[in-house]
């Protein structure tokens, strides 16, 4: 595979491929060359198993793979600061730097002022409790949340006001090129990690390639932050782990070739 730029690196989420075993996806990254893994919470790394954690842990190490981040589905507000050690246990035995959550239950429209408090709470202590031990926390980007536009998820952020939480970004489902990349940019400072893939023009999954002009804009805006990013692969067709190493190359390629650009 050719070079990828330093400042972005291509990885796997774990739930991509649920049914297989933890060491079965260290398998398919390694073979795939990505460099590394969010492992999500639902099946590889349950929350409060830190055996299974430590475990996990070290066979990335084995396989010189990196643990980009702890796939949480911890949702702050419905879920309070009394839910969130499990989680941060498991993450610590992971070595995961950063842990993914959920901004609530409720899109930015139905939200009430209550909720979207109980949201900023419930998401300001979970990030201290993370910061006492070094880990950053990113709000999954997501519709049925307050992180479902880049205005709902800039204010949450202003509110939270903690600069332990950034956020995760993907492509909103049913927008054009150009307003997705509008979208990114809007949030594109406090962005630290990105969900890679293509669907289109709603939740039909297609082969990564199928919006190449797409990602090597995204990538071009990621490169300009001067910032470290892992760009992860998510939900590739049939969630079939053959693809994934096709899937790999074509991200490989997107990032080289952005490069040549110039960016």
């Amino acid at each position: 595979m050719p070079p990828t730029d330093h400042s972005l690196s291509p990885g796997l989420c774990s739930v991509t491929l649920r049914h297989l075993s933890a060491p079965a996806v260290l398998d398919v990254v390694a073979a795939a060359g990505l460099s590394c893994v969010e492992w999500g919470a639902d099946v590889h790394v349950p929350p409060g198993d830190r055996a299974t954690a430590t475990l996990v842990r070290a066979r990335c190490l084995d396989r010189g793979v990196r643990v980009a981040s702890y796939g949480s589905y911890f949702r702050a507000g419905p879920q309070g600061p009394e839910d969130f050690p499990d989680v941060l246990a498991s993450a610590v035995a992971l070595g995961a730097p950063r842990i993914r959550i959920w901004a609530g239950t409720v899109g930015s429209t139905a939200a009430t002022a209550e909720q979207r408090r109980a949201v900023v709470r419930a998401t300001r202590e979970a990030a201290r409790q993370a910061a006492d031990v070094g880990i950053e926390l990113g709000l999954e980007y997501h519709s049925g949340t307050l992180t479902d536009t880049a205005a709902s998820t800039l204010a949450l952020l202003d509110d939270v006001g903690h600069p332990g939480v950034r956020t995760y970004w993907q492509p909103p489902v049913g927008m054009t090129d150009e307003e997705t990349l509008d979208d990114l940019r809007q949030v594109l400072p406090l962005v630290d990690t990105v969900h890679v893939f293509s669907w289109w023009p709603r939740q039909e999954r297609l082969p990564l390639d199928a919006r190449g002009r797409l990602w090597r804009g995204v990538f071009a805006l990621l490169r300009g932050t001067g910032r470290h990013h892992d760009a992860l692969l998510e939900f590739v067709v049939d969630d079939d782990e053959a693809r994934v190493a096709v899937e790999a190359a074509a991200l490989t390629r997107l990032l080289a070739n952005e490069h040549l650009l110039g960016g």
